[in-house]
């Protein structure tokens, strides 16, 4: 069975729900069955520069005060410790995530995608460390285990992986998608936004439970 989730790693509200997700999974009777592909999806493709404080950019992009958006920071910042994550309020910077997609993307070609989303998730929200430099999005990539000089080679070329991340981002407002986390569970179920632990494991139940007849029980789809 495979689970899909479109996300942006800008998005703390993916950061959470990628491990509350997990933990459903993990107490997952056939989770062993369960292949999961994180798939691109940028919140902000007009954003630029990557060195505008978070705080300052999300509350002008949807109209907040300064104050209401620091409130919904510090509301994610207790929503991530509750479930043992890392996060910090205050110094994130905001900008165009479209790079790290790409990357995002070659590191499934090499088998090392959820190596690459967990380091630049925590990067991003634990460590408060720009993902939109490029010297670090390399570091990154040659920390997840991915070669140096290729990742340096495909940031160089923009058209690199560029259709695989349109290709995502057009299937997900074709899925109806208008934000993330978005999860589609064997193409026949899909959870949007944050939801709870206990949520997700009825979702993976159900789902199990209702793949097509051809499929024979305990086989991967």
């Amino acid at each position: 069975m495979r689970v899909e989730i479109w996300t942006d790693i800008a998005c703390p509200w993916c950061y959470i729900g990628k491990a509350r997700f997990e933990r459903a999974l993990a107490a997952f009777e056939h989770r062993d069955h369960v292949e999961v592909v994180y798939r691109s999806f940028e919140l902000n493709p007009k954003a630029e520069d990557g060195t505008t404080p978070i705080i300052d950019a999300v509350a002008a992009q949807y109209g907040r005060t300064r104050e209401q958006q620091v409130a919904r920071e510090e509301y994610a910042a207790s929503e991530a410790h509750a479930e043992g994550l890392g996060f910090r309020v205050g110094a994130r910077v905001h900008g165009n995530t479209f790079d790290l997609h790409r990357l995002l993307h070659f590191a499934k070609a090499r088998g090392l995608q959820i190596e690459l989303m967990n380091l630049a998730l925590r990067v991003n929200f634990a460590e408060e460390r720009s993902i939109y430099d490029r010297e670090t999005l390399v570091s990154l990539a040659a920390e997840a285990g991915l070669d140096e000089a290729e990742a340096r080679e495909v940031l160089a070329d923009a058209d690199a992986y560029a259709q695989e991340v349109r290709a995502d981002e057009r299937e997900a407002a074709e899925l109806g998608a208008g934000g993330v986390p978005f999860f589609v569970l064997d193409r026949q179920y899909g959870v949007t936004g944050l939801q709870s632990v206990e949520l997700f494991g009825q979702a993976l139940e159900q789902a199990w439970q209702n793949r097509p007849a051809t499929r024979h029980p305990g086989t991967a789809a």
